[in-house]
Order: C-alpha cells, then structure tokens, then sequence
C-alpha cells in the first residue's frame, strides 16, 4: 500500500467514525467546548479526502440522497463527511445563537437622514471595525467586500469562534461540491429566525387588502410602528445578516457542479438572499399597500412620513442589497415603492383640492362663525408647509384645476373658470399649489355665505373666515413665505371690504333713524318740527336698534380682538349720532306727554348694549339709567 492510498484510509476511518446515518447520542463535532482536537483531525480528514479521492460528477448531489453504499471508496467517505457537515452547520447555526436586542436596534431609529445619506457618500473610506477583521483583516478593503455604514449598526448573531466553524464547514462544503446544500441548510436555519426577528420589530405580516381595510386611526398607527421597525430590520437585522453570510461565505462556490452552463450561478450573496428576501419582501409590502391604497386627504401627511423613512432608508438598502445579485430586487422593489409613494402624495394633495372645491353648501353655521372647512384647510395648509422640503420635491408642476374639474364634468367648473390663482416670479409649483387651495377655499366660502337670508350676516360670515385665513398665514412664517405679500395684502384687503360690507349693511338704516331729513315741517308764516315724525324717528330707532341687538348677539364673532375691533367701530359711528341727535331734539319730546315711551336709552345704554354683540349667545337685560328719570 503505497503512501497516498494509507493516507486515504486513514482520513475514510476518521470520517466513518462520525457517520450520521449510524451515529447514535454521540457529541457534535462542534459543540463550542474547549477541545477541538476532534473537529480540527475531522476536518483535515475531509481536506485529505478532497485531495486523494475528489468526487466523481456522478456521486456529487444530496448526502442524504446517496449512501455510503451507493458509492464506493473514497466517494462513499466523501458522502458520510457531506452528511455529518451538514448536521454539524445546521447545530452550530441554532444552539450557537446569540439572542438579537431588539431593545438595542430600536434606537437605530433616531438615526437622521443627513447622517445617514452623508455617512453613504464616504463609507468606502471608513477605516475597518475589529469586528471585520476578525474574519479577514484584508477583505474589508477590496472593492466588492463588505463594507459598514456609520447609519448602519450589525450586532453579532453567533460568537466570533462559531462563525470560524461555520466558515470552516462552509468551505468544506463547497470545495467538494455542495455548496449549494450548505446554502440550503444556511437559510432553513436563519430565515426563522430573521421571520422571528420582525415579529419582535412589530411588524405584522399582512396582504394588500388587509391593509387597505383598516380603519384610518389603527393604519395611521401601523405606519409610525412601521417607519420604526423598518429602520430597525434593515440597518439592523438585515445588515447583521449580511455580515454574518459575509463572513462565512464570501468567495466559495456555492453552485453544485449539477448546475447546467446556462443557470445563473450562485454567489456569496444567494444564501443572504434566501434568508432575508421573503421578510424584505414583508417588510416593504405594507409600505406598497399604503402607496396603491385610497388617496384620500388625512393620509397625505402620514404618506409623505412613511415616502421621507423610505428615502432615508434607501441608501443602506442599496448598500446592503443592490450590489447582490440575488438580492438587488428587494432594491429595486424599494425604489419602485418610494415612487409611488411619491405618485400617492401627488394624489392626494390633488384630491384635497378637489374635496375644498367639491365640499357642498348644505347648511349655514349659526351665527356666521368660522366655517370647520376654513379651519381644516387652513391647518392642513399649514402642516404641508411643515413638509415643504419633501413636498417641493415631489410637487412639480403648477395646479390646472378648472380643466380637471371640467373635465370631470364638476358642476364647479364654470364658476371655477373665472378664478385667478395669483402667480408670483420665481414661484414654487407647490406655492401654487397653496395659493390655489386657499382660492377655492374662498370660492367655496361665498356659495356657503349665499346660505344666510340677513346679507350683513353673509358679510360678517366673510368678515370672520377671510379673518381666520389672514391670521393663520401671518401666524405661520412658511405659510406667509409661501403665498407672498401680494397675495396677503390682497387676502386683508378682502376682510376689509366684508368688514365694511356687514357695518354698511347692517347699520346705515339704523343710523339713518338719526338724520334730521323729514322732521322739519314749513307753514306760510311759520317752521318747525314735526313732533310726530320726530316720535316716529325715535320709535323707529329703537326698534332697528333692539333688533339688531336681539339678533347680533346672537352672532359670533370668535376672535377676541377682531370681536372688540368690531364693537369698537360701532360705538364710534352710532353713540356720537344718537347723542347729537338727542341733544338736538330730546326736549322737543320731553315736553310732551310719555317721553319713556320714545326716549328709552341714554347714551351709556347704548354703549353697554354694544357690549353684547357678538358673543354668540342671547342678550341679558341691562339696568339702563333713563335720560329722562
């Protein structure tokens, strides 16, 4: 027996010894005990089996398909040897794992955008972490090695010596042919638990139309949990997995010798890819549902989050999927979900427009308060102004809504044609955008104030909503950044005129009751006053006055400072008249019978009385001082 030929039979004895097929409660090779001595001769009988008898193409497939017996010599040893690494890769992989912190990857969750979009630009130039060494001081700095992100956070899922048995079965494995059956055991191994890792993150495992039937409140919460888990599993458990197939597969031939010519072969990256492309593909479904659901107006705002977390996200799933061809399509999947999450939020911003435009004038709010439409449209103007970085991305073309509207046949959209939508130089298409909303929204106000039967209540309804708009601008810098001086100028010039409107209206022939016009009478020899127009002047007085004071303080005027504004402006035309016009004629009236019934307030009534315009409630009786008494 020459050299070679005892070589192999003693390699084939140490092989036999640890047949699986016959091997009863024996310990496993690599049980991360401190004698290794066993696992380390195993592996150089393995090394001296490839060497003397490598395995004919015919006897190469599943070592549990093919038998000691099914193939002679050292092909047969090779089998046993295939057979117990398969069992010692799949015991390493569970009974060596460690216990992923979830705890410790949610706060990969505070990581910003700047930080991680900048720290992806120079991560090639990243000096090599000990954790990367300890496997290949030299790989971390070759061109397609691995490398790590600052944004990016591995936690180590086996202790370093674990994945040195791994690596070291691996290559066995694959130098003899069965890389692909190590792949196999890799992955039916580490998927679950990647599955059990984002069951832990909260993410939830759920179709499309699951999805689309949930309640807006619970959807609304599932996407915040979402953006926190999905930075979570990709800047954690994904890229841990990555590292972890890194080390222990990079540069093997994991393709069997049975692959024709013409399949794809399998890289390094084909087991990172089996373990984590069904989770992946989980993962971002849930953001695919959202990006194809219901585009209705309250989800803008969530939209855009979940659309900013992606973008964010996208550099590291780039980074850990894209240079992988197994795994590039889970990019490529992300890429396509951000756009058209971008498209939903083109969506729904235009069917937010056109709900302002569509919203139906059915009933008037009592007492000409602020409308709830002004008020949501105007915050929601406002919280898209806290997007605008985003939202100046996406928005990109300028508001055509009258032809929308006429083409889909909106009863609107004749009105609608005659409206200008103001244009400044150098404007932002989402500018536009604003201006327009805030357009229609006064479009939609003038048919609602057509609902009041008293006009200077339509005016005061006007006063009070073209009021709130301007405030709401001017209490938000965007916002007024946004719609310009111009166009606010134009707005408060618009709350003027309803102003002035609703005093013209609702005073002139109150104050008309106090002109001298109709009391003088002329005779042939003599002129006067007529005491019986003039006790007609006060009778009609009065009852303009107490029918005004009934009726509009009642009305409501929200504003605190606009409300005072407002009594204050009374005040100052209606006292002065009616104390002229007292001085000028009360005595006429005193000296005839029942002044009371004609003088019935003094001046300081008057003044008190104005006091309860406005307050939206009933007027309570005052003790009025008689100038009489």
């Amino acid at each position: 027996m020459d050299g070679s030929a005892a070589e192999l039979e003693a390699a084939e004895r140490v092989v036999m010894r640890w047949d699986s097929a016959s091997a009863g409660d024996e310990p496993m090779l690599f049980d991360g005990a401190g004698d290794r001595a066993e696992a380390d001769r195993f592996l150089r009988a393995v090394d001296d089996l490839r060497r003397l008898a490598p395995p004919s193409p015919a006897a190469v497939g599943s070592p549990r398909r093919l038998s000691s017996s099914s193939a002679g010599g050292g092909s047969g040893a090779v089998q046993v040897a295939m057979a117990r690494l398969e069992d010692e890769l799949r015991h390493v992989l569970s009974s060596r794992a460690l216990d992923l912190e979830i705890e410790a990857l949610a706060d990969l969750s505070s990581l910003s955008i700047t930080s991680d979009r900048s720290n992806s630009a120079s991560s090639a130039d990243l000096p090599a972490t000990d954790e990367d060494d300890s496997v290949s001081s030299s790989i971390g700095r070759r061109s397609s090695a691995y490398r790590s992100l600052r944004s990016i956070r591995e936690i180590d899922l086996l202790p370093d010596d674990a994945v040195a048995d791994l690596r070291a079965i691996a290559s066995r494995m694959a130098a003899a042919g069965y890389g692909r059956e190590c792949a196999q055991v890799y992955a039916s191994v580490r998927k679950p638990a990647v599955d059990a890792s984002l069951r832990r993150l909260g993410v939830e495992r759920l179709s499309i139309g699951d999805v689309q039937r949930l309640e807006w409140d619970a959807l609304e919460a599932k996407i915040r949990r979402w953006i926190r888990a999905a930075r979570a599993a990709v800047r954690g458990v994904f890229a841990s997995e990555r590292r972890l197939c890194f080390h222990i597969f990079h540069d093997l031939p994991i393709s069997s010798t049975t692959i024709s010519a013409a399949a794809a072969p399998a890289t390094h990256d084909t087991p990172f890819a089996e373990v984590v492309k069904g989770a992946a593909l989980q993962l971002f479904g849930f953001a695919e549902a959202i990006s194809i659901g219901r585009r209705s107006p309250e989800k803008l705002f969530k939209i855009i989050d979940l659309h900013d977390a992606l973008s964010d996200l996208l550099p590291d799933v780039s980074d850990i999927f894209a240079a992988s061809k197994a795994a590039e399509s889970i990019y490529v999947q992300a890429v396509e979900i951000q756009s058209r999450l971008a498209d939903a939020v083109r969506g729904v911003l235009s069917e937010f427009e056109n709900a302002v435009l569509r919203d139906p004038p059915k009933t008037a709010v009592p007492g000409g308060t602020i409308h709830p439409l002004t008020r949501y449209v105007m915050n929601y103007s406002s919280l898209i102004c806290d997007y605008k970085v985003t939202l100046s991305e996406l928005i990109i073309s300028r508001p055509s809504a009258s032809a929308r509207l006429a083409a889909e046949g909106n009863e609107l959209a004749p009105s609608l044609a005659d409206l200008e939508l103001p244009e400044l130089e150098n404007q932002l298409p989402l500018a536009s955008h604003i201006v327009w909303i805030i357009v229609v929204l006064e479009h939609n106000l003038e048919g609602k104030a057509a609902l009041y039967k008293d006009p200077a209540l339509s005016h005061l309804f006007m006063m009070n909503n073209v009021h709130y708009i301007v405030h709401k601008v001017k209490d938000s810098p965007d916002l007024w950044g946004m719609i310009g001086d111009d166009y606010l100028k134009r707005l408060t010039g618009k709350f003027t005129m309803a102003a002035t409107n609703y005093q013209r209206t609702s005073w002139l022939k109150i104050l008309n009751c106090l002109r001298d016009e109709g009391l003088h009478v002329s005779g042939g020899f003599s002129s006067g006053i007529s005491k019986s127009a003039l006790r007609e002047r006060f009778k009609s007085f009065n009852a303009a006055f107490e029918d005004a004071h009934r009726v509009q303080s009642g009305w409501c005027v929200p504003d605190n400072q606009l409300r005072e504004e407002l009594r204050i402006s009374i005040a100052e035309k209606l006292l002065p008249a009616y104390r002229s016009f007292l001085g000028r004629f009360r005595h006429h009236i005193e000296n005839g019978k029942h002044p009371e019934l004609y003088i019935k307030y003094s001046v300081e009534d008057l003044e008190i009385a104005v006091g309860d315009f406005f307050e939206g409630v009933p007027p309570t009786p005052h003790n009025r001082r008689r100038s009489h008494g």
